[in-house]
């Protein structure tokens, strides 16, 4: 292990970390009306009907796909009888399509937002950079996929970016593990370590607020004008 291998795959995913939690402590206290998608749904909807459900539920299977593949071992996917093979075909095949998915639904988004004036406009710097970061992390898994697994002979993270990724989590990380990971691989996870440092100031704080208030939040009453106290009652006939 060298100084390099140290900095990138111990001491950057730490720091990436703490800004991720202290950041989102710090824009919840003090930017609460700002914890918003700030949705340009009323500047243009017809493109948005495309990008926005291509690009949600493609992310949302790649992220259950990453839980899958980092979080659970492979030792507890075997004892479940699914077998390596059979595991490998589904991880690619779905993975590739979500990746595709979500990254055409990111383009339209792009192109939307570029495009189309207001929602131009009402772009951040903030908003770039998160696109910018964002598009770079899922091309380079996808690409990442299609050449270790399609292109080329295929490789086996789950032996040795998964352990490095738990191993993070249980304060004794594996630097060698990453060390040895093709490129591609290793870039992916230098741009989602970026992803998740700027995370908290930017639009993508929303994934992480879920609406428990709607579920306690009294009824939304409605009542005619004529039930209002001190109204004129309504009359039969000619009113005089």
């Amino acid at each position: 292990m060298n100084a390099l291998d140290l900095l990138l795959w111990v001491i950057a995913p730490y720091v990436a970390l703490t800004v991720f939690v202290l950041g989102h402590l710090w824009r919840y206290r003090y930017d609460k009306f700002g914890w918003t998608t700030r949705s340009s749904q009323m500047y243009e909807s017809r493109l948005l009907r495309i990008g926005s459900p291509l690009f949600h539920f493609g992310i949302l299977v790649v992220i259950l796909g990453h839980v899958g593949g980092l979080v659970i071992p492979k030792s507890w996917t075997e004892a479940a009888g699914v077998s390596e093979e059979a595991y490998h075909v589904v991880a690619v095949v779905l993975g590739t399509i979500a990746g595709v998915c979500t990254l055409a639904g990111l383009a339209i988004l792009i192109y939307r937002r570029r495009t189309v004036g207001p929602v131009f406009t009402a772009t951040t710097r903030n908003d770039k950079l998160m696109y910018a970061v964002l598009a770079l992390t899922i091309m380079l898994g996808l690409a990442a996929t299609v050449v270790a697994n399609i292109v080329g002979g295929g490789y086996d993270y789950r032996t040795t970016i998964s352990p490095w990724f738990r191993s993070i989590f249980y304060f004794s990380p594996d630097p060698a593990l990453m060390a040895g990971a093709p490129l591609l691989f290793q870039l992916h996870a230098l741009s989602a370590l970026v992803l998740f440092a700027i995370w908290p100031f930017t639009r993508l704080v929303h994934m992480l607020t879920a609406p428990v208030g709607y579920l306690t939040r009294p009824y939304v009453v409605y009542r005619s004008r004529e039930d209002v106290a001190g109204s004129r009652p309504a009359r039969r006939g000619w009113a005089g």
